[in-house]
């Protein structure tokens, strides 16, 4: 991808171009079923963070967020689903915004309304990946240079889950950013949620989001 290629997606992501229609208003979940109790705090873990506070829940057939798991939402935050990016935009990057590292972005849960950031939800495009190899695809995948990875082996609400945490460093900007990411696999798919420290995010705006959706998943219908 060449240099104005990135820009146009740094840019549109940023300002949450691809969200498409649709909440999914349920009505407020309980405390997130499943979730491991603190055990790494500070850097990089930061298992201290207290889950946000729910608000309905996401996931499975017709809902903004198709994919084979539910998820509780964070107060103030809204799933959205992903809609290909159209004229000028889809001309310049093409499937650039949508594919990741051998993954497709399926929803976005957009938190900027509550002071956070947004936590995006991708599946693996092969379903026999396994996750921690989905993890490292997706990590190189966005053209950055990536250090300091760490995995970790633990439960997300119903599923056995891999968690990957690492450092980014954009090369146009040459801004470095703490990354978290969650795979699991469902109903023949490995799925992805994904959320990052930016230039305009930190790690207290998207982890409560985060570590409330990872903790009470369940299986979608």
């Amino acid at each position: 991808m060449d240099t104005r290629t990135r820009v146009a997606v740094s840019a549109a992501l940023t300002l949450g171009l691809l969200a498409g229609c649709g909440d999914d208003a349920a009505a407020p979940t309980g405390p997130a079923a499943g979730g491991p109790a603190p055990q790494a705090t500070g850097e990089p873990w930061y298992d201290e963070t207290t889950p946000a506070s729910p608000s309905g829940t996401t996931g499975g057939t017709g809902s903004p967020c198709p994919v084979p798991v539910s998820f509780p939402l964070a107060d103030g935050w809204t799933a959205k689903a992903i809609e290909p990016p159209k004229d000028e935009l889809a001309e310049l990057v093409g499937e650039a915004l949508t594919k990741r590292g051998g993954t497709t972005v399926r929803c976005e849960v957009d938190g900027r309304q509550a002071g956070g950031g947004f936590l995006r939800i991708w599946a693996a495009d092969s379903p026999t990946v396994a996750p921690r190899a989905a993890l490292e695809g997706f990590a190189a995948g966005a053209g950055e240079t990536v250090a300091g990875q760490q995995f970790r082996d633990l439960r997300a609400g119903g599923f056995d889950a891999t968690e990957m945490t690492w450092l980014a460093t954009n090369p146009l900007v040459e801004e470095e950013s703490r990354n978290w990411a969650l795979a699991v696999q469902s109903a023949g798919q490995t799925l992805v949620f994904a959320v990052n420290e930016g230039l305009i995010t930190e790690r207290t705006d998207v982890l409560p989001a985060y570590r409330l959706a990872v903790r009470g998943l369940t299986k979608g219908e």
